[in-house]
């Protein structure tokens, strides 16, 4: 376990904060003339999904959580809760909550490898987050045909990916081709 000083409370770096591990999404130095300087950040707990503000001082420090990478496979998805299964041994299944999972549910594609962060808490495991590839491939399986004259829609249409998912795409995009697309943003990137 690492202790962090408090200006290296950054995003993306997980802190243990009133026992659990919270991701930082926002934080920003502060110097004020008359006292010393103080890092403003808003952390994400992984455990609840709330978000908390918090103040550290020069003085405090946080320590960094003990959390480890592991590769998981995506099965399916029923009712909100999604089913993955360790990579090498199908057998261990087990379930994710729906609320674990939030937005990047909609690009999972069925047996396709997801990154798990596992939190050891006092040598017990939890799985507290999931996370996908920055960019990722998908076959078109529905795309309209493209209007022409039509710029009422900026150039875009609505498309269907091989999981069943819709994203808006430029209208050159055709059903079969494969596209790239940022999973952090849900935007269309390029055709592959």
């Amino acid at each position: 376990m690492s202790q962090l000083q408090y200006s290296e409370i950054k995003e993306k770096k997980i802190i243990i904060y009133s026992g659990e591990p919270c991701e930082v999404i926002d934080s920003h130095v502060a110097r004020t003339q008359q006292r010393k300087p103080q890092n403003q950040v808003k952390l994400r707990s992984l455990i609840t999904g709330k978000t908390i503000s918090a103040t550290f001082h020069v003085s405090d420090s946080a320590i960094e959580a003990d959390i480890e990478k592991r590769d998981v496979k995506f099965l399916y998805q029923n009712k909100g809760q999604y089913w993955f299964c360790n990579p090498d041994d199908p057998k261990n299944r087990f379930e994710l909550d729906s609320s674990l999972i939030g937005d990047s549910g909609k690009f999972f594609k069925e047996n396709g490898l997801v990154t798990s962060l596992v939190w050891d808490d006092d040598d017990e495991e939890k799985i507290i987050k999931i996370t996908l590839p920055i960019k990722m491939e998908f076959k078109v399986k529905e795309a309209p045909p493209a209007v022409r004259g039509d710029t009422s829609k900026s150039g875009n249409k609505i498309i269907t990916l091989e999981n069943g998912t819709t994203i808006s795409a430029p209208m050159f995009i055709e059903e079969g081709d494969v596209i790239r697309l940022n999973t952090e943003t849900g935007l269309y990137v390029e055709r592959v």
